[in-house]
């Protein structure tokens, strides 16, 4: 396994782009520590791709480095590298049965014959094909194929990473569940490089330790799921990031207080320190906005009631500006309602990041 270190890594697909400075990523300095498991969040067009493809070496960098632990490999080619890559859809060999598309990689890199056997029936058994072990390739489902690409990048135990571009996209819900559960249950047990690239933010929480969320060719923030749900440095986390996302809400400051929509919202202590001259938005999470009586808080007009189960979503105005909340599935929802906000779960935003209390 590795650490890989992006070192301000910028990327155009021309020198034409590069000039008009028209970067698909724009400036990517992070770490992925050895033994981590990643997630690459965002959505179609953040650059996603693009960087794995320039973790992988099947892009060169336009600038800056790449380095597993202290080696710079931004001009090696993928088997210099030692990578493994399970691609959206299946890379395999039709001709070759189940058995022996698993077993081709370690034949390659010249894994002895007794290993061979054992590791490749470990890994039959992990995505579920061992009845159909001997059968080619060609007559399985394209969920069927996608399950032997992961099992060829898994069954191998001396690569310095594995890297999965949208991995799940053919495979059928239930089995997605199962195949995650599985790459967390490997990723424990070998304690594997692993980078995972998704749009889902569902794939994404479940599987990583860390959830690396890009957008606009940037990365805007790393963090455990948990800190991503609190503590969003960026609008779009708070938005991308929570269903329903996070309520953004164009404010003005006057002292301690932000004004929305001619409404005063007290702001936590440290949270005033914002340069006026900038955009400011009040970020609040649909969970931590209550119902109260009139009269109590901030007035809103209630829109929509949405009813999924063991909650409700009220969707509202304030002023011009709309916000939701998330209630209890037995609270009556009046049709004009006030609410309030948790104020130690309030963030401020200035230019659409964080505004870290003093």
């Amino acid at each position: 396994m590795a650490r890989i270190r992006l070192d301000h890594i910028r990327h155009a697909y021309s020198p034409e782009l590069a000039k008009a400075n028209n970067y698909a990523l724009r400036e990517v300095d992070t770490v992925f520590e050895d033994g981590g498991a990643y997630a690459l969040l965002g959505p179609s067009g953040c650059g996603k791709t693009t960087l794995l493809n320039i973790i992988s070496g099947l892009l060169s960098p336009s600038e800056g480095h790449v380095r597993f632990d202290d080696r710079d490999v931004t001009l090696l080619s993928p088997e210099a590298r030692n990578i493994a890559q399970v691609f959206q859809f299946p890379v395999i060999y039709d001709t070759m049965t189940v058995r022996e598309n698993l077993a081709f990689p370690l034949k390659n890199r010249k894994v002895p014959k007794a290993e061979i056997g054992p590791r490749v029936d470990d890994m039959l058994r992990r995505i579920g094909l061992e009845r159909k072990a001997d059968r080619k390739a060609r007559g399985l489902t394209a969920d069927e194929k996608q399950k032997i690409s992961l099992g060829r990048g898994l069954v191998r135990s001396d690569v310095a990473a594995i890297l999965f571009d949208e991995p799940l996209t053919v495979i059928d819900p239930h089995m997605k569940w199962q195949l995650r559960s599985e790459l967390k249950q490997l990723h424990r047990e070998f304690q594997m490089t692993m980078v995972y690239v998704t749009h889902d933010q569902t794939e994404a929480l479940t599987f990583a330790d860390k959830v690396v969320v890009m957008y606009a060719g940037e990365v805007v923030q790393i963090g455990t799921p948990e800190e991503l749900f609190a503590r969003p440095q960026h609008t779009f986390v708070g938005y991308f990031i929570g269903s329903p996302g996070m309520n953004v809400l164009p404010c003005d400051l006057d002292g301690g207080d932000a004004i929305v929509s001619g409404e005063r919202v007290k702001l936590p202590a440290g949270l005033s320190a914002a340069t006026p001259k900038k955009r400011v938005e009040l970020g609040i999470r649909p969970e931590f906005v209550s119902l109260v009586p009139r009269g109590e808080g901030i007035p809103v007009t209630v829109e929509k009631v949405e009813d999924i189960g063991s909650e409700k979503i009220v969707r509202a105005r304030l002023g011009e500006h709309r916000l939701s909340a998330v209630v209890a599935e037995d609270r009556t929802i009046p049709a004009d309602a006030d609410v309030a906000f948790a104020a130690d779960r309030l963030n401020l935003y200035a230019d659409s990041w964080l505004v870290e209390r003093g």
